[in-house]
């Protein structure tokens, strides 16, 4: 029943059906939809699967979009996004029966020795008549294209870069793909630390300059040098076009580096030394399907991205020790979700049997293992009761029998107030809460009985001695933190816990 500590938060995800509605509302994939659906037997396509050039005014005007150069880059971006995706299929004419005898005798149409032909693809179809898992998992590979492309080299001449066995000089290009792509995955991981560490912050997009330095500053470091600060302007026009890129498959809301700033600058968008024209250089903001995108990225690349709701098939065991590091509202929002598959009297006595344990976690599993109960309410009360004699469980059954105000509650003998005394400060120190509250709660505790460091290093408990030192270091009576620290050298003298 031991517990890890999670590398990230716990995300609140959307249901699967509003994700999916997301998805399908992406404008780059809404386009390729609409491209794929367009598309027939005389759509014009290179043996790549690209829409030829000529075909590209046409599927422009489709789209709604200017037939222009922009336009038409937007509507290949599409077409592409298609294929990548399966919306559309492309045979190469190598493949096709007869293409070659087309070619020797001249019946063939002009170019259909380079070009393919197109037929809707199997996706197609899901992406209406699928299932909600069906669309995000088609939008996922779209993610993939997406990110490919944002992290793709800019180049004038292609051909210039290809070898006579069609490979890439990457080092022509002084491009690095598996760097570009660790860099660009590096920031999009710190931005969904920040939008699910904070809930308020994460409702407020974040200024370009400050992702970029989050890769460049170190921690340690005080004011930026000015190599530092050439570092993240680079950084921050690397980002804001692969951002331009990512945003149309709906994964960030984004607003770009002003153009003007950038004439202004002579190209050199050097971070603001304030906050007073910051939204200038970009804002960025993950959006709930980006949330779902960059968790499944990361679960894919062995990251611990936990999910609320991740838990709710699982048993209590599995229950209080995975929400044993969550913040406060998942774990509740967690519990919930847990309690609503079961029955409340079952389900209390449940989390009643898992919170036993003498393990370093145990003391944090009793601690969620009480505001579980809380959450059930007096359903739970028949199987508080049964554990009222319990060494482990019978401190905490009483706390909750009073809290709920039940009568009868039996007062706890003298050696259960000091072992759940020393059990709820291991939860806390267990869990890292805040200091000023566990300094409050080691002074409560030791103040509500005389002589209380004389009586708990006795204690049979595995964490008493840990306990205790803690107890010398928060308390700020020195003459009781001496009390402590003593009290805890003769817990370990006497063969205690904490060795």
């Amino acid at each position: 029943m031991s517990a890890e500590r999670p590398t990230l938060p716990p995300v609140r995800l959307h249901t699967e059906a509003e994700l999916a509605r997301d998805a399908l509302a992406a404008p780059l994939l809404a386009r390729a939809v609409r491209l794929a659906r367009w598309a027939g037997p005389g759509t014009r396509v290179g043996a790549g699967g690209e829409l030829v050039d000529a075909q590209l005014p046409a599927a422009a005007e489709h789209l709604g979009i200017g037939a222009d150069e922009d336009g038409a880059a937007e509507a290949s971006e599409a077409w592409r996004l298609a294929v990548d995706t399966g919306l559309v299929e492309v045979e190469d004419p190598e493949t096709e029966p007869g293409a070659d005898q087309a070619v020797q005798d001249g019946s063939g149409e002009e170019g259909s020795d380079a070009e393919g032909t197109v037929t809707a693809g199997e996706n197609l179809a899901l992406l209406t008549g699928g299932s909600p898992q069906d669309v995000l998992a088609i939008w996922l590979d779209g993610l993939e294209a997406a990110h490919a492309d944002a992290t793709a080299p800019f180049f004038d001449d292609f051909a210039d870069l290809v070898g006579e066995d069609g490979s890439i000089d990457f080092d022509a290009l002084d491009w690095d793909p598996e760097s570009e792509a660790a860099f660009l995955d590096g920031v999009l991981g710190n931005l969904y630390l920040l939008t699910v560490s904070d809930s308020a912050a994460g409702d407020e997009p974040v200024p370009l300059p400050a992702l970029a330095a989050s890769m460049i500053v170190p921690d340690d470091m005080g004011e930026p040098t000015d190599d530092i600060l050439e570092q993240v302007s680079d950084a921050m026009m690397r980002l804001d076009d692969q951002f331009r890129v990512l945003e149309p498959i709906g994964i960030v809301e984004y607003q770009p580096v002003d153009e003007a700033l950038l004439a202004e600058e002579g190209e050199d968008a050097t971070p603001p030394a304030d906050d007073d024209d910051v939204t200038r250089y970009g804002m960025v903001k993950l959006t709930p399907l980006g949330l779902y995108g960059i968790r499944a990225r990361m679960l894919d690349a062995g990251v611990e991205a936990p999910a609320i709701g991740d838990l709710v098939d699982k048993d209590a065991d599995a229950l209080l020790g995975g929400i044993a590091y969550y913040p406060e509202d998942a774990a509740r929002a967690e519990v919930q979700l847990w309690l609503a598959r079961r029955g409340a009297g079952g389900a209390a006595a449940e989390l009643l049997d898992a919170a036993r344990g003498q393990d370093p976690q145990a003391p944090l599993r009793r601690l969620h293992c009480q505001q579980a109960l809380a959450l059930v309410g007096a359903e739970a009360e028949p199987a508080v009761r049964a554990v009222l004699d319990d060494g482990e469980l019978g401190g905490l059954a009483r706390v909750w029998l009073a809290e709920l105000g039940a009568a009868d509650v039996p007062a706890p003998p003298e050696p259960m107030i000091f072992w759940l005394a020393v059990d709820t400060i291991a939860a806390q120190l267990e869990a890292d809460g805040d200091l000023d509250e566990l300094q409050g709660l080691v002074e409560g505790l030791s103040g509500q009985h005389s002589g209380f460091f004389d009586e708990v290093w006795r204690v049979d408990h595995p964490a008493t001695a840990d306990v205790l030192e803690a107890m010398g270091r928060l308390h700020s009576d020195k003459k009781l933190a001496k009390d402590a620290r003593k009290a805890a050298f003769k817990a370990r003298s006497r063969g205690g816990s904490g060795n």
